[in-house]
């Protein structure tokens, strides 16, 4: 077993190499353990999905196997996206969910993010499935084995998305890249049931994504969505990730709209109907972000990176809305709380479809801001969190240092904006991103926060 394929928020690696069919058979007896050591029952049912990659079925078939080995019924909804997969745990009232899914990762990658009733896994509890492998501390087998039951979540969530909608009058042409993702099948089917037209791209579910990467957060994977958008005289283009968590925009003018410009649209448009929400944005997010929405009457929280740690914040704060630069938008507002790239997609058709405006116009009105993408510097894993708690302390100490938040890292903020360093929770590294209201003073940023970092490398690790 490779120890590293468990994450912080999910289990993840290369299927051939780290998933064989054994390792991924223990995990399922693990989950089925894990479930039951918290369970008052004995009858336990868990929902799977999958998304389209080639490796997909062997691991479906692989962790079912083992799940089902220690009594745990399965609900098999299919190949799916990742927010149906989230559904199916509302709707079936499951004691648990998988989805096994490689995300936005290369096509060779595959991994499994697993809920305990409707909540997602992370941190500690994805380390104890770890651990239960290790030790082969297994829960003793049933007489009888767990059933498979194939169920369709598909037409329950598109009915569900629906009423949870309220549409104006207006409708248009968009355009929707799945890239040949999870996400494509449902996408069109909600977007074409409210009205609009759909003109579909790279929507077909192919494993292999032949078209390009399905991770809308990497220009080059967006420049057909921009073309045909231009092209076709569209109102907008949408794009999904591989697994459709994770949403990206096109405004008419082809101008790319990033996860927290378009937590801004939406978090405005929540405060029309519910003055003073508060909203959840993470360390990455511009810092535009905060300031627009406390703007309009808001209370935005910065909080840690990751999905499930969104989701937990949004359930302590009672926050209506969360997300992350990448794309992740959560709805607690008119929706169960998770992210979901399709329902958010079309709470963007809400918006316009109540207005003469162009999604160019509203994206005028954001603040222009300047920013670094996420800089990868290489970082050895046991050394990587004493590189950034260094960093802290050398910014703290700075004059020109107006503020810091380390709830994830440290972001530091600055006359004219602001730099980030954090370890990232995936890879050996420390993530970089810095933001500046001009070019100038962004790259002033940048080659500060760099020799910060250095700094701190050599001073823990001379």
């Amino acid at each position: 077993m490779n120890p590293q394929v468990f994450r912080e928020y999910d289990i993840r690696g290369v299927a051939d190499r780290d998933l064989d069919d054994d390792f991924v058979c223990d995990l399922g007896r693990a989950f089925a353990t894990y479930l039951r050591a918290r369970a008052d029952k004995d009858a336990l049912t868990v929902a799977i999905g999958r998304d389209p990659r080639l490796t997909s079925p062997r691991l479906r078939a692989a962790f079912t196997r083992g799940i089902t080995e220690l009594g745990v019924d399965v609900i098999d909804i299919g190949v799916v996206p990742t927010p149906i997969l989230y559904f199916s745990a509302f709707h079936f009232a499951t004691d648990g969910a998988v989805m096994i899914t490689g995300s936005h990762n290369p096509p060779a990658d595959n991994g499994f993010k697993l809920l305990r009733e409707k909540t997602s896994l992370f941190g500690d509890d994805v380390r104890a499935l770890r651990d239960i492998i290790l030790s082969r501390s297994f829960a003793a087998a049933p007489e009888a084995a767990g059933t498979i039951t194939e169920r369709d979540a598909v037409t329950p969530y598109l009915s569900h998305a629906t009423s949870k909608l309220r549409l104006g009058d207006r409708r248009f042409k968009v355009v929707v890249d799945a890239g040949n993702g999870a996400g494509g099948p449902a996408g069109v089917a909600l977007y074409r049931a409210l009205g609009f037209e759909v003109i579909d791209l790279y929507c077909e579910m192919d494993g292999a994504f032949p078209n390009h990467h399905p991770d809308p957060t990497v220009p080059a994977n967006i420049a057909d969505l921009r073309q045909r958008v231009l092209d076709e005289g569209a109102a907008l283009g949408i794009a999904f990730d591989g697994d459709a968590d994770r949403l990206g925009a096109i405004d008419n003018h082809g101008r790319t709209l990033w996860g927290d410009q378009i937590m801004i649209l939406l978090g405005r448009a929540i405060l029309d109907d519910c003055p003073g929400a508060s909203f959840i944005g993470e360390v990455k997010c511009s810092q535009a972000l905060y300031d627009e929405l406390e703007k309009a009457g808001g209370h935005p929280i910065m909080w840690k990176v990751g999905h499930s740690l969104i989701k937990a914040k949004m359930k302590e704060s009672g926050a209506l809305l969360g997300g992350e630069m990448s794309g992740h938008i959560f709805f607690a507002n008119r929706y169960l709380g998770f992210d979901d790239a399709i329902y958010a997609g079309a709470r963007l058709l809400e918006i316009l479809s109540h207005t003469e405006k162009t999604l160019g116009d509203l994206y005028d009105t954001l603040p222009v801001m300047v920013n670094t993408p996420e800089i990868r510097i290489d970082c050895p894993d046991d050394i990587k969190f004493a590189v950034v708690s260094r960093v802290t302390d050398r910014l703290r100490a700075r004059s020109d240092v107006q503020s810091v938040v380390d709830v994830d890292g440290v972001r530091a903020r600055v006359a004219g904006g602001w730099g980030l360093v954090r370890a990232s929770n995936t890879q050996p590294a420390l993530v970089v991103r810095c933001e500046a209201d001009s070019e100038t003073r962004l790259a002033e940023i940048l080659a500060s926060i760099q020799g910060e970092v250095a700094a701190a490398r050599t001073e823990v690790a001379p």
